[in-house]
């Protein structure tokens, strides 16, 4: 008892979701991953796979440009991004089988079209891990960082956590870890703020070393007692967060005031731009893994998902009208283009392109056909996904959609199948097994990765 509640009383604020691991015989060509969730479903049609000799109730209001690859074309909307084509590969077909926000987040977070449940949250402990937490898990957990991070905060909506963001049924040894909260304004004068790596108010870093070592005299009161695992990850956990608390590599990867103006301006001064920085920060500093959720909160606090297009007549949310327009509001699509087509300039200028695996994706897409308010609704049966980096063949389109983006028509992709491709880049293949709360042997994954992305 006097273990498991000392750390407590040693005044962290940091949570327990810290890991540790043996590195296992796994290699592939991407060493990390930042994982860029575009939350509500963004519009094939009006950004990856447009249908210009469509009606134009199907084709929309944009149009398509030349990108630096001859022959791919996508829309006007991201003209920076046009410039990095032959560094991205462009899925057009994926697709899955529900039109449910709360079951596409759940498909595409945990990485299967076929969960044991379709209740999307809260998550649970016999959840299947997400995908950081499965190459924590193989792969180990690399330095003094913690191996999976979430920006700019966990993805929730209200009340609802969504589950994907867990280890699920590998414990909370392998959990994601998030700052909690790290807003940053439009103007980006507010520097992005870690509060799990704070002690709580009146415990500096002296008092902090202090209780470390009260923590280590407590622990070895019971070293003559046989060891329960349980108080054996709980101490695993606290020494890392110790070492977190206390030591400069985690502040100076959370850092961006270490970065240039310059750089910070061409990623863009807001949350976005800023989270996208932060994530290259992280894999530099030997983060495995980087969610970042592209969810938009307005002055008032109220939360909804930008990229879901629909129309309506009545102003939403701080007075947007959350019609198609809305993709070219400055925090939708400008702003994608702008630190997206940086992330990607960035880390080739800094040669960590070809080992960092950068993947674009939402729940879903959206109907080929405008609805009556302006908008786009709910499609599942065919999407685009955009990957780049970690070994993945840029300059190329995988699968076809037909004539109107509506279904696929050649080489299908599913949720399972990406989570696949994500796990073949870290050199994991789809029989390889983790063990689940009854030590039972499970599949990573029950997907097939698509090799032909990869050179």
């Amino acid at each position: 008892m006097l273990r498991a509640l000392s750390a407590g009383a040693a005044g962290m604020s940091l949570p327990n979701v810290l890991s540790a691991s043996d590195d296992q015989s796994f290699s592939g060509p991407a060493k990390r991953c930042i994982y860029i969730f575009l939350c509500g479903g963004p519009s094939q049609l009006d950004m990856w796979d447009m249908k210009p000799d469509a009606p134009s109730e199907i084709r929309g209001p944009f149009s398509p440009i030349r990108t630096s690859v001859p022959g791919m074309q996508i829309s006007e909307l991201l003209p920076q991004t046009a410039k990095h084509a032959d560094k991205m590969a462009i899925v057009r077909s994926m697709h899955h089988d529900n039109a449910n926000h709360d079951v596409g987040i759940l498909y595409t977070l945990l990485g299967t079209s076929n969960p044991p449940s379709l209740t999307a949250f809260p998550p649970k402990r016999d959840d299947h891990p997400a995908l950081g937490a499965i190459a924590s898990n193989l792969l180990g957990v690399p330095g003094e960082l913690p191996a999976w991070v979430s920006l700019p905060r966990p993805f929730t909506t209200g009340a609802r956590f969504y589950k994907g963001q867990t280890a699920g049924f590998l414990g909370p040894d392998y959990d994601c870890f998030s700052p909690n909260e790290a807003k940053i304004d439009s103007l980006g004068d507010k520097e992005f703020e870690v509060r799990s790596l704070n002690p709580v108010d009146g415990i500096d870093l002296d008092r902090l070393r202090s209780r470390q070592d009260l923590l280590a005299n407590i622990d070895t009161l019971g070293d003559s007692l046989e060891k329960i695992h349980s108080i054996e990850q709980a101490a695993q956990c606290h020494e890392k967060a110790f070492s977190m608390l206390t030591t400069n590599a985690t502040r100076d990867a959370f850092d961006l005031s270490q970065e240039s103006s310059k750089l910070r301006d061409r990623y863009g001064r807001n949350e976005y731009g800023q989270s996208f920085l932060m994530a290259r920060r992280l894999v530099e500093s030997g983060v495995r893994t980087v969610n970042v959720f592209w969810t938009f909160y307005g002055e008032d606090g109220c939360q909804f998902n930008l990229w879901d297009n629909h129309g309506s007549d009545k102003p939403v949310c701080g007075g947007i009208n959350n019609g198609l327009e809305m993709i070219t509001a400055p925090y939708c699509t400008p702003a994608f283009d702008q630190c997206y087509s940086a992330l990607l300039e960035d880390l080739s200028q800094r040669g960590m392109l070809d080992d960092t695996l950068v993947v674009v994706v939402g729940e879903f897409g959206r109907t080929p056909r405008i609805n009556g308010s302006g908008g786009r609704d709910h499609w599942p049966n065919c999407y685009s996904t955009v990957l780049a980096g970690g070994g993945i063949n840029g300059g190329q389109i995988y699968g076809k959609s037909d004539k109107h983006a509506a279904f696929v028509d050649e080489k299908g992709v599913t949720p399972d199948d990406l989570a696949a491709t994500v796990l073949h880049a870290f050199g994991i293949p789809p029989e390889a097994m983790i063990k689940d709360q009854q030590n039972r042997p499970i599949p990573v994954t029950r997907g097939n990765p698509i090799r032909e992305l990869f050179s």
